[in-house]
């Protein structure tokens, strides 16, 4: 009869939604390794769909720290949001080359 691992399992998804998904924490806190963790992700469908479901509640909690400090005047929040989200608009890095001198070469084909 096979181990019934549901109980491990949940104790790892709640620390999953406790460390906000991060997986070392989560493996430490749950008494589950690593491998262990993803092994049931490969395995168990179930448990990849919670995991993923905890992954996204976690960047809707980062974005909304990160709204709170856009609310409160935060410089460099703002700027990390236009470059993210208003690329369209001209806010993203722009890499420049600045060649020194031009070279002219000639490219010879050999058949």
């Amino acid at each position: 009869m096979p181990y019934d691992n549901t109980d491990q399992k949940q104790k790892m998804l709640e620390a999953l939604e406790y460390n906000l998904g991060i997986v070392l924490h989560s493996c430490t806190s749950a008494k589950v390794s690593r491998s262990v963790h993803y092994k049931w992700l490969k395995e168990d469908p179930e448990y990849l769909q919670a995991v993923q479901d905890i992954q996204e509640s976690a960047i809707d909690f980062v974005e909304g720290k990160l709204y709170e400090q856009i609310k409160n005047n935060n410089i460099a929040a703002i700027i990390f949001y236009l470059k993210s989200k208003a690329k369209h608009r001209g806010y993203y890095d722009k890499q420049e080359i600045a060649m020194p001198e031009t070279k002219k070469f000639t490219v010879k084909v050999i058949e």
